[in-house]
């Protein structure tokens, strides 16, 4: 698995440079407990990949979405101390950090009460919506979340198509203390060319802050590999120093 996944890169390691941004701070590579890595081998697949795209560091994001993933604080941190000590026998030289990819609901609501969530750095909590509309109580827990101390980093604003070039309700988003993060997979095209236009709009408006990868799978590496060869775009994106991954590092 992993010589698969290296081979993806190899003889293209000064081209696909990510390490302007130091930190990938949205993937899926605890094993097993959601929709990304199946297994450790898997895991540490995926995590030589990141390495050698530059990245000195990961802050892995496994889902918490109580309908599909009720994955709990301790379920994630358990799954990286595996990871950690699996990388280190492996002389895997990244360092790995644990967060969480929280999808707004009810459930989410009894955390964020609880004040049990967990960041990507310090107070930043990253949080999605659902792909089909976002839930009714969502500008009122983001809300909540500024007034517990919490600094919401809405997860890939681009895929949610029902604000599709809307300024208005993305603007709502900002006033309600959202940081965007944009997946780099959009701007390669891997979600489509709607997707991919709603992400060059948002980059347009200057309103990304953060890149991420949200990392899965093997094919989501291959994107990545045809979108640093064939996007300008992307590979302007690489050469600006201004984004918020590098505070992570």
């Amino acid at each position: 698995m992993i010589g698969k996944l290296k081979n993806l890169f190899a003889g293209n390691s000064e081209r696909l440079n990510f390490s302007v941004l130091g930190t990938d701070m949205h993937s899926h590579l605890i094993p097993g407990i959601d929709d990304g890595a199946k297994n450790l081998d898997h895991s540490l697949a995926l995590l030589e990949t990141l390495k050698g795209m530059g990245y000195q560091k990961v802050v892995t994001t496994p889902h918490i979405n109580w309908e599909h993933y009720p994955n709990t604080a301790e379920k994630i941190l358990t799954g990286l101390s595996e990871v950690q000590e699996a990388a280190k026998a492996r002389a895997l030289d990244i360092e790995i950090k644990a967060a969480a990819e929280y999808f707004l609901d009810e459930h989410f609501e009894q955390l964020l009460e609880q004040k049990a969530l967990l960041p990507i750095h310090q107070n930043w909590v990253l949080v999605e919506f659902s792909f089909f509309g976002a839930h009714p109580r969502a500008e009122e827990w983001l809300f909540k979340m500024q007034t517990f101390g919490y600094r919401p980093i809405l997860a890939h604003p681009e895929r949610y198509l029902y604000y599709r070039e809307d300024w208005s309700k993305y603007s709502r988003l900002l006033d309600l203390g959202c940081t965007f993060q944009l997946n780099l997979l959009s701007i390669c095209g891997y979600y489509g060319n709607e997707v991919r236009k709603n992400a060059e709009w948002l980059l347009k408006k200057g309103v990304i802050q953060l890149l991420g990868t949200d990392l899965h799978h093997e094919r989501h590496v291959e994107s990545l590999q045809n979108g640093l060869a064939n996007s300008n775009l992307l590979q302007d994106l690489l050469k600006k120093d201004s984004w918020l991954n590098t505070e992570l590092v």
